[in-house]
């Protein structure tokens, strides 16, 4: 579980990635792509190319932490 503090930051790129990226891959990707610095508690949100899964990449002060979510329609 993530537990940021209320005033985190929250960027989602606006482009689709490759899933196959782990923490090191999305990482470089907040660097080069968004020319932000992963390290700084701010919460990096991809989306997946069919936009049907998101990964969340945030700094918690000791390790970069990688969440993966999978949306699934209502049933």
């Amino acid at each position: 579980m993530i537990f940021p503090s209320n005033r985190v930051k929250i960027l989602v790129a606006s482009k689709p990635v490759d899933f196959r990226k782990g923490h090191d891959g999305l990482a470089a990707l907040v660097r080069n792509a968004l020319n932000k610095e992963p390290f700084t508690g701010t919460v990096f949100v991809f989306r997946s190319r069919r936009a049907d899964r998101l990964k969340l990449l945030y700094w918690d002060g000791t390790e970069l932490v990688l969440a993966y979510k999978r949306l699934e329609e209502q049933r």
